[in-house]
């Protein structure tokens, strides 16, 4: 993703009390949280979530959206709000009806991509944005993603245990997948963020990822958007920063892992969700 305007200073946030805005929201449903945030150099924040738990007999379903508007489209920062609301929508009917989720999932990131189509004003303005959504069960999770927005397993020992379970649609992926770049090469190279799948306005090969995945045992998902990652990609190093609060305080560890991106510089937009499995949380020791 490219960078927005630059921007010199300091500004008001969430660690000295400023009004809470789209610049930094936070969201805590109980059993998942998330905090999104516009970082430092942005003049806005064009990243956005969409949280819901819907109650079904089986159990709670969790469901999240995570989108970030492409800064080298138009309205960027409505595409992406476009986008999660549109796709939350359509998760959270399909999971009360006990829709199957991997063809909910598929159906909820089409509803973003018309979402996100009906902001262009002129032909080829192209208004897009990243997504990835999950939707979590008692036994397992569904993912659908397109761009470069990513979702990870933390788990302890995180050396073992914590991985990334998704994909870029990048180039700069496209590069180490081909063996041009090893990946901290390619994180450095000018095509980093250059994405090749989105929602919205003329999508190209648009046709989305969607997985399923089965945790092995306690754990948290977690959904970024590149702001986070940028700094810190390795799945065993999240799980160092989000773990242990994480599986009892998603909201919490959230906010330390924003923190973070924003210590390391915070360039871009920043959204951290955390999803603790499974999803009815122990209380915490007295």
């Amino acid at each position: 993703m490219a960078d927005g305007p630059g921007r010199s200073g300091t500004r008001a946030g969430p660690w000295d009390g400023a009004e809470m805005t789209r610049d930094h929201q936070e969201l805590d449903l109980g059993p998942l949280a998330g905090v999104t945030d516009r970082g430092l150099r942005h003049h806005r924040n064009e990243d956005a979530m969409e949280l819901a738990v819907a109650q079904t007999e089986h159990g709670p379903v969790l469901l999240a959206v995570v989108c970030d508007g492409v800064s080298t489209s138009s309205r960027p920062d409505e595409a992406s709000l476009a986008a999660a609301q549109a796709a939350a929508r359509v998760l959270r009917a399909a999971a009360q009806a006990g829709t199957e989720l991997t063809a909910a999932s598929a159906e909820a990131v089409r509803a973003a991509g018309d979402a996100v189509a009906s902001l262009a004003e002129l032909p080829g303005s192209g208004p897009s944005a990243t997504y990835i959504s999950a939707a979590v069960t008692s036994t397992e999770t569904t993912l659908c993603w397109l761009g470069d927005s990513r979702a990870y397993w933390l788990a302890d020992p995180p050396d073992r245990a914590a991985r990334r379970l998704t994909t870029d649609d990048s180039l700069a992926q496209e590069m180490v997948t081909a063996g041009l770049l090893e990946e901290d090469e390619a994180l450095d190279s000018p095509h980093a963020h250059v994405v090749t799948r989105w929602v919205g306005a003329e999508p190209g090969d648009a046709a989305p990822h969607v997985a399923t995945f089965r945790p092995p045992g306690p754990g948290v998902l977690l959904l970024c958007s590149d702001g986070l990652w940028n700094y810190q990609p390795d799945a065993a190093r999240l799980a160092e920063l989000a773990l242990p609060t994480a599986q009892t305080d998603p909201l919490s560890a959230a906010k330390t892992l924003v923190k973070f991106a924003l210590e390391q510089g915070g360039r871009d937009n920043i959204t951290v969700v955390l999803a603790p499995y499974p999803a009815e949380r122990p209380a915490p020791p007295d």
